[in-house]
């Protein structure tokens, strides 16, 4: 029997590196504050980190490794929302409307990786 896929279903390393391709082009546009500055240096370094650590994960050597690994992956995403959070976007209503998108695809993230650590247990 062949299984439907949903047309939303997404390979997790593609979907983290997706997540860090747009915080970098969201970062980008940016006003060039000295706050955003320090905070759009921490996004970048968190946002990409949520993927290249579940590439270790799934790379683990052990089931220890594995989860010690998607728990910085949700610990990242969870730090990726909070920079998010402080950048100022001056009220500009693009800026802001893909601010809060990335704020929910972290969130999102989060609770990915907090399911996988519970079906690990």
């Amino acid at each position: 029997m062949t299984e439907i896929k949903s047309p939303k279903q997404y390979d997790l390393e593609d979907r983290t590196l997706a997540f860090a391709k747009r915080v970098r082009t969201f970062v980008k546009k940016l006003p060039r504050t000295a706050g955003n500055i320090e905070d759009g240096k921490q996004l970048v370094r968190t946002s990409g980190s949520v993927g290249a650590n579940y590439i270790e994960a799934n790379e683990a050597l052990s089931k220890k490794d594995f989860v010690m690994r998607a728990k910085i992956c949700r610990k990242e995403s969870k730090e990726s929302r909070y920079w998010l959070r402080l950048i100022d976007t001056r009220n500009d209503s693009q800026q802001e409307a893909e601010q809060k998108d990335l704020e929910r695809e972290a969130t999102e993230l989060m609770n990915i990786f907090d399911a996988i650590l519970r079906k690990s247990k």
